[in-house]
């Protein structure tokens, strides 16, 4: 199985589709909230190089944000991505 993770941040309306494009497409992911300042935004930043969120890791590498999701979803590289 696919390991998927997604730090995000309340209100984040680019968190709040990428995880609805997740959800639809029925992959299971864990949601690791990260708020600016918080010890899991830093991990994010360590992790991805990033300072934004969301931040998607799939298997452990990152994907990058909302827009990198969407981008893999039209071009239909996602899918392989994901182990469909």
């Amino acid at each position: 199985m696919t390991d998927v993770e997604i730090y995000t941040q309340p209100r984040c309306g680019y968190c709040a589709r990428a995880m609805a494009l997740l959800t639809r497409k029925g992959v299971t992911f864990r949601e690791i909230e990260a708020p600016q300042g918080t010890p899991a935004r830093e991990e994010a930043i360590r992790r991805s190089g990033r300072f934004t969120v969301p931040q998607v890791f799939i298997d452990g590498a990152s994907i990058g944000g909302c827009d990198d999701l969407l981008a893999l979803e039209r071009s239909g590289k996602l899918d392989p991505l994901l182990g469909g």
